[in-house]
Order: C-alpha cells, then sequence, then structure tokens
C-alpha cells in the first residue's frame, strides 16, 4: 500500500522543474485563542492535481513578523509541491522582555487548522525557523494535525544558554578576548534573574521526548545563533520516533545565502522528505557528521542568592554613592588613598556599566559594536579594569590605616571592601 501511495502522490506532483513551477496565492485570516485576528498568505503550484503536503511556516523571534519574511521559503517549499501558508506573528502579547512559547504554538494550530480546511490539502505539517524550534514542537505535541516537523536552526537547550553562548560568539568576532567575555554573559544571567529575560529557562528536552512525528531537524554548519552540533545531539538524545538530522556547510543560521535567497539544495532536502513521508515512507533515523563547533555552551543556572540583581544593583548602586559622596565633598582634601579610591572606584563602575550595557543595545543579528579596541578589549572595558586595580590598591592602603582613619574615610574604605569582590566577579581584576 506504501508503495501504492507513494506512486499517486507522485503522479499528483508531477509538475514542471521547480523554477518554472506557476504559484497561486490566497489570502487568510485566523483568530488566536486570545482574540487577535491575524492574517496569512497560502501559495501553491497553480497547476498541480490531487492532494498536496501542507506546510505551516512558524516564525523565529520578533515581535509582529510579517508574513513577507517568511516570503522566501514560502515561495520555494510551495515550488517543491506544497500548499504553504506563511502567516503573520502577533506583536500583542510578545516583547523583547516577555513572550510565551505555549501561546505560541497556539498561535500555530489556530493558523494551521485553516490550511488544513483549504481545497486540496493532504497531509499537514510545521516548519519552525529558531525560535519556532522551541515553538513547532510544543504544538506538535498538542495536534494529530501536525503529521510531520521540519526544524531549521532549532535550538536543544534553554533560551538563556543559548543566548549566553551567541552573545560570546558576537565578541569573538568583535576580536574580543579577555574576561569581558564571561561578563556579558553574566549580564544576561542579571536579566533573566530580574525577570527581563523571557521564557530563559525553558527547557525543549521534555517537549521533544514526546514528539512522535517525523522529525527533519536541520542546521547550516556556520551557525553562530544557535549552537548546531550541541543542539543536534539534543534532538537525538530526545527524539524517539523517526528523526533525520541535516547539516549545510557553510551555511548560517538561517540558510540563507543572502537575504531573499535559499542555502542551494535546502528546499530540495526539505521537499524531499515531506514528500516521501506524505506518502508513508518515513525514514529510519540518520544523522549527518556534525560540523566543528569552535565553543560549547556553558550552563547558566539561576542566579544564586549573593548574586541576585537586587544585591548585584543595590551594591553598586551603595558603592557609587560612597564614592561620590566622599571624592564630591573631599576633592582636594582629605586622604589621598581615600580620594584615590573614591575617584578610581566610581570611574569604574560607571565604565563597567557603560560597556556592558552598550554591548546590549547595540547587539544584533549581525553582531555588537564595540566601539575603540585596545589590546583585545574595548578602551572603556580596558579603563575600567585598570581604574579597579587602581582602586583594589587603594583599598588595601585605607584598611591598613583604619586606626587612625576618620569616620569618612571608613566609610569609603567599607565601600572598597564591597567592591573588591564585585569587580572580581564581573572580571575587572582578571585579564
Amino acid at each position: 500500500m506504501k508503495l501504492v501511495a507513494a506512486a499517486l502522490l507522485a503522479a499528483s506532483l508531477h509538475t514542471p522543474a521547480t523554477h518554472d513551477v506557476q504559484l497561486k496565492t490566497t489570502d487568510v485570516t485566523f483568530t488566536t485563542t486570545d482574540g487577535q485576528r491575524l492574517g496569512g498568505e497560502i501559495l501553491q503550484p497553480a497547476h498541480a492535481t490531487g492532494e498536496l503536503p501542507g506546510l505551516l511556516l512558524v516564525h523565529g523571534s520578533g515581535a509582529g513578523n510579517s508574513r513577507r519574511e517568511l516570503r522566501a521559503e514560502a515561495e520555494a517549499f510551495a515550488k517543491q509541491g506544497m500548499v504553504v501558508l506563511a502567516p503573520d506573528k502577533r506583536a500583542v502579547g510578545y516583547d523583547k522582555t516577555h513572550r510565551d512559547y505555549s501561546q505560541l504554538a497556539d498561535d500555530a494550530l489556530a493558523a494551521l487548522a485553516v490550511l488544513k480546511k483549504q481545497p486540496g490539502v493532504g497531509h499537514t505539517g510545521l516548519w519552525g525557523l529558531s525560535e519556532g524550534g522551541w515553538v513547532a514542537p510544543i504544538a506538535a505535541t498538542r495536534s494529530k494535525d501536525v503529521e510531520f516537523l521540519v526544524t531549521v536552526g532549532g535550538p536543544g537547550l534553554a533560551p538563556l544558554r543559548t543566548q549566553s553562548w551567541n552573545a560570546a560568539n558576537k565578541l569573538d568576532r568583535a576580536g574580543v578576548r579577555g574576561s569581558l567575555r564571561g561578563a556579558y554573559a553574566g549580564l544576561h544571567r542579571l536579566v533573566a534573574d530580574a525577570g527581563r529575560f523571557p521564557e530563559a529557562y525553558y527547557d525543549p528536552a521534555a517537549t521533544l521526548g514526546k514528539l512522535t512525528q517525523p522529525v527533519l531537524a536541520m542546521w547550516g554548519a556556520k551557525d553562530n545563533q544557535v549552537m548546531p552540533a550541541e543542539s543536534a545531539e539534543r534532538f537525538r538524545a530526545y527524539v524517539r520516533g523517526s528523526l533525520t538530522v541535516k547539516f549545510f556547510k557553510d551555511a548560517p543560521h538561517a540558510l540563507h545565502s543572502d537575504e531573499n535567497t535559499l542555502t542551494p539544495g535546502y528546499a530540495e532536502a526539505v521537499g524531499t522528505w515531506v514528500k516521501n513521508v506524505a506518502a508513508g515512507n518515513v525514514p529510519a533515523s540518520s544523522a549527518e557528521p556534525y560540523p566543528a563547533q569552535e565553543s560549547r555552551s556553558v550552563d547558566t543556572p539561576p542566579s544564586a542568592w549573593w548574586e541576585s540583581w537586587q544585591l548585584m544593583i543595590g551594591g553598586m548602586a551603595l558603592m557609587l554613592l560612597a564614592f561620590l559622596a566622599y571624592a564630591v565633598r573631599r576633592l582636594g582634601a582629605g586622604s589621598w588613598p581615600a580620594r584615590v579610591l573614591a575617584v578610581s572606584g566610581a570611574l569604574s563602575v560607571v565604565g563597567t556599566s557603560y560597556t556592558l550595557m552598550s554591548l546590549l543595545m547595540t547587539s544584533n543579528g549581525q553582531g555588537v559594536t564595540t566601539g575603540p579596541m585596545l589590546l583585545g578589549r574595548p578602551v572603556t572595558w580596558l579603563a575600567s579594569q585598570l581604574l579597579a586595580a587602581v582602586a583594589a590598591v587603594a583599598v588595601i592602603t585605607c584598611l591598613s590605616r583604619w586606626r587612625t582613619a576618620s569616620a569618612r574615610v571608613r566609610m569609603v574604605a567599607v565601600a572598597g571592601t564591597l567592591f573588591i569582590p564585585w569587580a572580581l566577579y564581573w572580571g575587572l581584576l582578571v585579564p
């Protein structure tokens, strides 16, 4: 029966070479579980006959992403003999500090229900890009209408761990060396601890373990946003059914040669796999050799109480207040070690905060802006490190004169004793 089904499907999909396939488009709408009305566009071969597989595209990260952002995939997959729905993505209830993968999965299923009802649509499945590699598997566990699953750049580990690896990669590509790499990853952990990093600790392992559909998981071998080898390891460890793991040499995260062109062979790989699965020819699990991954990701557990965002931010504020209070009132007078500590400590705290926040604010899909560099470090970071070293020496000097020191000098010395472990934590006193 499988051979008969395969033959019938092949006959129904008999079309000219893909570059000659004419497409027709249909605008549709769907309603989310919280009442949002979103649009989408269905693309399919104009002259194909019989049932075709249906494929819903699930966006990567970003609020309110338009269907137009998936146009290259939608056209390429439709020319492979599929009915493809490229939906718009919600903007309400999704932003840089809040998102709900479960809600996004329900959005996908609402769109899939519209695709399923289209004339000529047979077996249906999901395709998920990047963040969609977390969302689409959740949807697949909730509906029998998801009969197959394709992921591209699907992360196999938690969002915070993935983002920390991504952030370190951006610094590496910018030529940054030394302790700033760890400090920048620590900033992301601090943001997550403050509740401003959405879904930070979501672990996809349990969801991957519930999948029963055939899965095609693909990564670019040069993916620098999601760990390709580690993610593939996790997919292979937890997906129990048919899993096909494929890598594209020299390809980036989204498998695009440029903004509007897919990596050669990518669309054909998806088309062939989907057609086989839809025809009942589910392949045995297989995996291509893993690409070289220059660095492994590092576990990012929730912060301990002593490194919580409240203590970190509060401690910085108290130190800065103490330093500035002494520096302003004792400018040109008072104990010279205390003046040096107050000025260097305050400038180091400000410089550290500025460097880390500027990296965070300038980070995008292409990389990060470091500003002027010296010795493999942004000048502002290097200056903060030098000032921290000066402050550390001044702290020791102030403490050695504790018995004869005034109350104001003792106050700034206490602030300095807090500054040293803080500076060590953020890598200011290490190369």
